[in-house]
């Protein structure tokens, strides 16, 4: 058996695994492991592998951002920061046609900013706004389904795990991977907002609109609690664009930043705190795990010269670039129906990016774009993970319903990614202009 034909049955067989239920980074190792051992023939040289990569990740300095961006969204939230969000977006949104939903979407972006994770953002969001739509009369499919794509937004905006691990694997600069996400993500959730416009002016029994306005006192006192947010996404996300501070440095100081503003709104106590760092703890060493498997797999795919024979291949076509990037966002949005985004990246940017970079795409832009069609492996079957998510906060309101209400918002998420592809600037223009 040649070495790409033992790579492509590796790759069935991993797949087999996470079909059958196995952990995708248990996967990838035991793959990988046993892949390099067949590939090489020495035992010993592939049982150094698996000693050398969990010191090697371990070690990682851009590996460190990860868990202190969960520490401080864990911060932020037993902070109570996602009912200022909510409770400033109803106030300026309420009135409009699907004002409470957009005012959703609206907190699940701010909410976004501080956390990096689509489930974390869907489930907070879920217990604070769902209550709030029924209260108005807005039907279940609506509400739940705006949540769980609001929740999406979590690994578009910055700071994004899965776009530190892109961007670890990709050898590009998580500064301006992060940059190159504002934009997109702003633009994702205006779309969000203009799909429930559409839905209630097609349809108004869907959501009935709050004809109780708020006053000026109430929308100013309501900015008044999106101040933390400011203030923690200023510290962050302004010290690491200006160049003020590293990627790291950035994460630490917005885990004492988030931390303080957990004491200073009288939410900090021990048991609050430890459960934190507990929580933050379980997520962090999930990645690590995850991102150790990629390695082993990623090095028995190196071995066997399928990703450069398959790069080789593919820019030897004679077919325009652009449809071979369809291609590939194509084989995402279908992986995204069966696999969580993290799993996506640290399988397939070791194949896909020899082949990207090879076209001549810049890999912030590819890498942005990814994560975007990746967000629809979050609300469509199977696995959409962000419905399953909203399921168990909203106990009454069946999973099939939450689905339907999510797939609404596909159509977005593709226009979205779309017009990313039309115009990469709105990707690449903010991170020329940082110092990430």
């Amino acid at each position: 058996m040649s070495n790409i034909a033992l790579a492509l049955v590796g790759i069935v067989i991993m797949l087999v695994l996470l079909f059958l239920g196995m952990h995708i980074g248990f996967a990838m190792m035991l793959v990988g492991f046993f892949g390099y051992w067949t590939a090489t023939g020495n035992f010993n040289a592939t049982l150094g592998i698996l000693r050398q990569v969990p010191a090697t990740t371990a070690s990682n300095y851009s590996l460190c951002v990860i868990p202190l961006f969960i520490l401080m969204g864990n911060l932020a939230f037993a902070g109570g920061l996602s009912d200022g969000l909510f409770n400033a977006g109803d106030k300026w949104l309420g009135r409009l046609p699907g004002g409470v939903g957009c005012a959703t979407i609206a907190a699940c972006a701010g909410f976004g900013a501080i956390c990096g994770s689509a489930p974390a953002t869907a489930a907070t969001m879920g217990v604070v706004a769902v209550p709030k739509m029924k209260e108005l009369g807005y039907k279940d499919v609506l509400s739940t389904g705006t949540v769980a794509a609001g929740g999406t937004l979590g690994i578009l905006i910055p700071p994004s795990t899965p776009m530190i691990v892109y961007g670890v694997m990709a050898e590009a600069s998580i500064g301006k991977l992060f940059a190159g996400g504002v934009v997109p993500g702003i633009l994702l959730a205006l779309l969000f907002m203009a799909t429930i416009f559409i839905i209630v002016k097609t349809n108004p029994d869907e959501a009935p609109r709050n004809e109780t306005p708020a006053s000026w006192r109430e929308k100013l006192l309501a900015l008044r609690e999106l101040l933390w947010v400011v203030v923690l996404f200023g510290v962050v996300l302004g010290g690491m664009f200006s160049g003020f501070f590293s990627v790291n440095e950035s994460a630490a100081i917005g885990c004492v930043v988030a931390l303080l503003i957990m004491i200073v709104r009288r939410r900090f106590t021990m048991k609050s705190f430890l459960s934190v760092l507990a929580d933050s703890m379980k997520s962090a060493c999930m990645v690590y795990f995850v991102i150790m498997g990629a390695d082993v797999f990623s090095k028995f795919l190196t071995i066997t010269n399928l990703t450069s024979a398959l790069a080789g291949f593919v820019t030897g076509l004679d077919i325009s670039r652009y449809v071979i990037i369809l291609i590939i966002i194509f084989i995402y949005a279908i992986m995204g129906m069966f696999m969580d985004a993290l799993p996506m990246i640290t399988l397939t940017a070791p194949i896909f990016l020899p082949v990207v970079t090879g076209l001549g795409f810049d890999p912030v832009w590819f890498g942005v774009v990814c994560i975007v069609v990746m967000e629809l492996g979050f609300i469509t079957p199977p696995v959409g993970m962000c419905c399953y998510v909203i399921s168990g906060v909203c106990k009454d309101v069946p999973l099939k319903n939450v689905f339907r209400g999510a797939v609404m918002f596909v159509p977005a998420i593709l226009l979205c990614a779309v017009l990313l592809t039309i115009f990469p600037d709105l990707v690449l223009w903010l991170p020329n202009l940082t110092h990430g």
